[in-house]
C-alpha cells in the first residue's frame, strides 16, 4: 500500500516529526558531511601530494595530468562502492551499510597520508571511493523512508546541504595546518584527520534502527520467495527487466552523470585555477594557501544555499522545473567563473556562484533519485544511477587535466560545461514526483 501524501506539500515540513526523526536526520547529515569533508581534504591538497610523490620526475606543466589520473581512480572506486553497497543496502539494511561505508572511507582517507608514491596514493583514493560511493545511497534511502511524505524533499535537501559543512570543515583544516607547517608537509596531516568520522559508527549502531518500510519490503520478499514467487530485492537486473522501473533508471543515470561531470570534472579544479592566478603576485606559499582555503570555503558556502534551494523549489514548482533552472545556471555560471576569476576577489564572487548552481543540481539528485524506485530497489537504484554516472564521468578529470594543459584551464572548463545543455534534453523523459508517494 502506498504511503499517504499531502497533495499540496504546503504543510510545514517539520509538522508531526518526533525526536527520532531529527536523530536520523542528524546522523545522515553527519555521515554525508564527513563523507564530503574527506573528499575535499583531497581536493585542497592533491596538488601538493602529487608534487611530492612524483619526486620531481614530472615537470610542473604535466602535474595536472597525474592529478587527473588520481581523481579518476577515486571516482572509479566511488562508482564501484556505490554499486556494491547499493545492493547490500537493500539486502542487509540501510543502517548497517551506512556504518560499514563510513568506516571504509575514514580508514583509507587516513592511510592516504602514508603514501610513498603516486600509485599508492591512487590506490588509497580508489579504496576511499568505495566507502564514499556506498554511504550516499544508504543514507539517502534511510532518510527517504524514515520521514513522512510532506517532509521528505526538505529533509533530503538538508542532508545534501550538510555536505557543504563538510567541505568548509576541510577548508578550515587545510587553512589551520598550512599555517603551522610547510604546505609540502601539511598534506599528510590533513589526510590523517580524515579518519575521525569513524567515531560516528558508534552512534549509528547504538541509536539508529532500520526503517519500517525496508523491514516490510524485506518480509514481503521472504514470503514471496517461500511461495515460489519471483520478487527481486537489491537486484540490478530488476532495474532493467521491470518495465515501470527501466525508464526511471535511464533518466536517473543521465542526470547523475551530468552532475558528477560538472562537479568532479570541472569544479574541483578551482584550487589549481586560483593558485595559478595568485602565483604571479609574489605571495609566499602559506599566503596563497590561505586564500585558496578561503575561496574553497566560500564556494561550498554557496553550495549550501544551492542544496537548500532545490528543496524549496521542488516543493513549490516541482522537480523537473527545479532541474531546468539548475542546469541552465551551471551552463552559464561555470564557464564565466573560469573566465573571469582572474583576481582573488573575482574568484571569491564567482566561486560562490559556482558552488550554488552545482549544488542546486546535485541537491536535486539527493531528493529525486530515492523517489524513482520501489522500496526493495531503492538503495540499489539510487546507488546504480549515481555510480554508473561516476563510471561514465570517471575519464572527465583526466581529460580535463590533459585538455587544460593543451588549451588552458579556462577553455577546458567551457568545453566540458556543454554537458549541462545535454541535461536539458533529458528532462522531458523524467517523471514528475512532486505530490506523489514513494513507490512501494
Amino acid at each position: 500500500m502506498a504511503q499517504s501524501v499531502d497533495l499540496t506539500e504546503r504543510r510545514p515540513w517539520y509538522e508531526g516529526l518526533q525526536r527520532y526523526h531529527y536523530l536520523v536526520l542528524a546522523v545522515a547529515c553527519l555521515g554525508w558531511s564527513f563523507d564530503t569533508m574527506d573528499q575535499w581534504l583531497y581536493v585542497f591538497v592533491k596538488q601538493h601530494a602529487l608534487r611530492e610523490l612524483l619526486h620531481g620526475t614530472v615537470p610542473e606543466s604535466g602535474l595536472n595530468t597525474y592529478i587527473g589520473y588520481a581523481q579518476t581512480f577515486m571516482i572509479l572506486g566511488w562508482a564501484t562502492g556505490g554499486l556494491i553497497f547499493g545492493m547490500i543496502g537493500d539486502r542487509l539494511g540501510r543502517t548497517r551499510t551506512m556504518a560499514v561505508t563510513i568506516l571504509i572511507y575514514a580508514l583509507f582517507t587516513g592511510l592516504s597520508g602514508l603514501s610513498q608514491n603516486w600509485w599508492q596514493f591512487a590506490l588509497f583514493r580508489f579504496l576511499t571511493g568505495l566507502g564514499v560511493g556506498g554511504e550516499f545511497a544508504a543514507g539517502a534511502a534511510l532518510v527517504a523512508e524514515s520521514f513522512p511524505a510532506h517532509s521528505r524533499s526538505t529533509a533530503l535537501s538538508l542532508v545534501q546541504a550538510s555536505s557543504t559543512l563538510g567541505n568548509v570543515a576541510a577548508g578550515l583544516i587545510n587553512l589551520i595546518l598550512s599555517a603551522y607547517m610547510p604546505v609540502q608537509e601539511a598534506w599528510r596531516w590533513v589526510f590523517a584527520i580524515g579518519i575521525i568520522p569513524a567515531l560516528l559508527v558508534v552512534v549509528i549502531f547504538a541509536f539508529i534502527r532500520e526503517p519500517e518500510a525496508w523491514q516490510v519490503a524485506r518480509d514481503r520478499a521472504r514470503k514471496a520467495k517461500a511461495r515460489g514467487e519471483r520478487r527481486q530485492v537489491g537486484s540490478i537486473l530488476a532495474l532493467f527487466t521491470e518495465r515501470t522501473v527501466r525508464r526511471n533508471t535511464l533518466v536517473g543515470v543521465a542526470l547523475a552523470a551530468i552532475g558528477v561531470i560538472g562537479f568532479w570534472g570541472i569544479s574541483t579544479w578551482t584550487p589549481e585555477l586560483l593558485r595559478a592566478t595568485l602565483s604571479t603576485q609574489n605571495l609566499d606559499p602559506s599566503a596563497i594557501e590561505r586564500r585558496v582555503s578561503y575561496a574553497g570555503m566560500l564556494q561550498n558556502f554557496g553550495g549550501m544555499f544551492g542544496a537548500l534551494g532545490f528543496g524549496w523549489m521542488a516543493r513549490r514548482i516541482g522537480r523537473r522545473p527545479a532541474f531546468l533552472i539548475a542546469l541552465l545556471g551551471c551552463a552559464i555560471e561555470i564557464p564565466l567563473a573560469f573566465h573571469f576569476a582572474t583576481t582573488y576577489h573575482m574568484a571569491l564572487l564567482f566561486f560562490f556562484g559556482m558552488g550554488l548552481v552545482l549544488m542546486l543540481l546535485l541537491g536535486g539528485l539527493t531528493v529525486y533519485l530515492p523517489e524513482l524506485f520501489p522500496t526493495r530497489l531503492r538503495a540499489t537504484g539510487t546507488g546504480f544511477c549515481y555510480n554508473v554516472a561516476r563510471y561514465l564521468s570517471a575519464p572527465s578529470p583526466a581529460f580535463f587535466g590533459q585538455l587544460s594543459a593543451a588549451i588552458g584551464i579556462q577553455r577546458a572548463a567551457l568545453a566540458i560545461s556543454s554537458a549541462f545543455i545535454l541535461g536539458i534534453f533529458v528532462l522531458p523523459f523524467a517523471p514528475e514526483t512532486k505530490d506523489k508517494p514513494l513507490p512501494e
